[in-house]
């Protein structure tokens, strides 16, 4: 998968009658993370509007040949014994769908700094975050969301609810008894098998 920093974006039609573009148009300026190389491709105005991609931001391409913003996120796996926690989301589209808690990366932050942030401000609680579990890709419909999952548990404070709706801890026989996020469907499936029951 090759990620691409949105450099620019330019109108790309001079009129749709000249074009034969039935909506207006936008050309981007891509470079590649990887390698530093440009690319240019044109994308309908609403696309980019609805998927809220704009200069500096980074996107991606998938199979089918879409673009799609690029979310980077983590997630922790808190545990206690054979139990894990997990919270409902309170808002947005999956409101009640069930999730790890975490959230973007920052700017100058790793991995593992924004992980122990997010949830000192969501849930008010220090954590020590342990080794890396998974990395999961996921094409939702208007953006593609790469995760950082990792082991963690809480060495201070208490875990309080700041803006998810619900949380639980369960225990593997639990885990279907949620309507888990797509994305975090796969992590699921490999957090039982590493737990006993």
């Amino acid at each position: 998968m090759k990620i691409y920093l949105v450099e620019q974006i330019t109108e790309a039609d001079f009129g749709c009658e000249e074009t034969g573009h039935k909506e207006p148009m936008a050309l981007l300026k891509l470079r590649a993370e990887a390698d530093s190389s440009e690319k240019y491709v044109e994308v309908s105005e609403a696309v980019l509007a609805d998927q809220g991609i704009s200069e500096g931001k980074k996107v991606i391409f998938t199979e089918e040949g879409n673009i799609l913003k690029y979310v980077r996120v983590v997630a922790a796996v808190i545990r206690d014994g054979e139990k894990i926690f997990a919270t409902a989301r309170g808002y947005g589209e999956f409101k009640g769908w069930w999730e790890f808690p975490g959230g973007k990366i920052e700017k100058d932050e790793t991995p593992q700094q924004a992980l122990a942030r997010e949830i000192r401000e969501e849930l008010t609680a220090e954590i020590k975050v342990g080794d890396l579990i998974k990395t999961l890709e996921y094409d939702y419909p208007k953006f593609h969301l790469s995760m950082d999952c990792f082991w963690a548990e809480v060495i201070s404070g208490e875990l309080v609810l700041k803006e998810a709706e619900s949380a639980k801890w369960l225990s593997k026989d639990e885990f279907d008894s949620v309507k888990w996020l797509p994305a975090d469907e796969e992590l699921v499936e490999k957090i039982k098998n590493s737990l006993e029951v």
